[in-house]
């Protein structure tokens, strides 16, 4: 069992460590001088941390690969504000000195609950063609345990077991909200597309060791997957409509809302383009909650650069933080403050009282709660 995460590294920062970790990429890299080192990603369950190792790097190189096991010695420190492992030694593990629960992140709510709130979901479908069709989706035992168990995305949102599943609920409660909104929206057809949406990344991504794509996924990606699984499920629905069917074909292979995003066409109707929002809403609103998750022992309100959102975060919980009030120096004794009480001349109707202060303490904001 690990008795080292690396969401604690603030803790340890400056300190050589040995720990265990997966790989999660291996380079081998030059350096100035021509001769080899090593640029790793390692990860746990917690996160990920970029590492180095610069001597003794020919023992190491063929060692070990991607997505294996290592023990680590090295020193943790911190460069361009992030924490990085200078790596002194490695070996690696075999598969008896592995707990596989503690290297892969899954979520902290009740999957069976978040199957049951789906459940719900459909089950209020008006629709008999696409709630027959989800319902064939969630009834074929195979997909079924993958859609409760398989992450969102390799690393940009909702990157840990249960991801797609957490997404997809919330996506659900979000979507059956904004509908109420906007009553020309076809809630069944926009909850359809929100459930069957991501639902090739059972295929597209594998996550025993850690998170990367399949062959399948590499070649053809998520949406082409989607669109095979879709057919072989819309011919156990009897009589589904062509219509319907190209209009579900076209919430998938257009959610990602533009072409540089990988999408092959826009979002022309609604529903539509109602999905394509709502699902980056939540992608993002994910992917900054996990970012200061991963930085919430610093003090910093600001966090490290969001690479998938191209910027840097200001955590307003911790800017609007009440912060302890300096003790003040006390104010030099003028002569005035010399005179006894007894002996300062005082207007009648213009008594001061003895506390003259009206200064109102603001009040702390609240951290919102700690969602996985």
């Amino acid at each position: 069992m690990k008795d080292f995460f690396l969401c604690d590294c603030a803790q340890h920062e400056n300190k050589v460590i040995t720990s265990s970790f997966v790989v999660v990429s291996k380079q081998v890299k030059p350096k100035k001088s021509g001769e080899p080192y090593l640029a790793l990603t390692l990860g746990d369950r917690s996160g990920q941390v970029e590492a180095k190792m610069w001597d003794n790097v020919e023992e190491a190189i063929d060692a070990f690969e991607q997505d294996d096991f290592v023990k680590v010695k090295g020193l943790l420190n911190k460069y361009k504000n992030r924490f990085q492992i200078t790596v002194h030694k490695l070996r690696r593990l075999g598969e008896t000195e592995v707990d596989f629960s503690d290297y892969l992140p899954k979520t902290t709510k009740d999957i069976g609950e978040l199957w049951q709130t789906l459940a719900g979901f459909v089950a209020s479908f008006r629709d008999p063609y696409l709630k027959a069709l989800v319902e064939a989706f969630m009834a074929d035992p195979e997909i079924a345990e993958a859609y409760r168990n398989a992450p969102a995305a390799k690393t940009l949102h909702h990157a840990y077991i249960g991801g797609l599943l957490d997404h997809v609920v919330s996506l659900f409660r979000t979507c059956d909200l904004v509908c109420r909104n906007y009553p020309q929206i076809n809630r069944d057809l926009l909850l359809a597309g929100a459930f069957l949406h991501d639902i090739g990344k059972i295929h597209e991504l594998t996550y025993n060791r850690s998170f990367s794509y399949t062959t399948r996924g590499q070649l053809l990606g998520h949406m082409v997957i989607e669109l095979e699984m879709l057919h072989n499920k819309i011919a156990q629905v009897p009589e589904f409509p062509d219509e319907l069917q190209t209009l579900v074909e076209h919430l998938i292979i257009s959610h990602h809302g533009q072409y540089e995003f990988g999408s092959p066409k826009l979002p022309m109707f609604p529903e539509a383009l109602m999905l394509h929002y709502l699902d980056d809403l939540d992608s993002k609103m994910e992917s900054m909650r996990a970012h200061f998750e991963r930085e919430a022992a610093l003090e910093n309100a600001w966090t490290s650069y969001n690479s998938s959102l191209a910027r840097p975060l200001l955590n307003t919980a911790k800017f609007l933080e009440k912060k302890p009030a300096a003790a003040s120096a006390p104010a030099p004794a003028t002569s005035e403050d010399l005179v006894p009480d007894s002996l300062t001349p005082t207007l009648p109707g213009l008594e001061m009282p003895e506390n003259n202060t009206n200064t109102a303490p603001m009040a702390a904001a609240a951290r919102p709660d700690k969602v996985s």
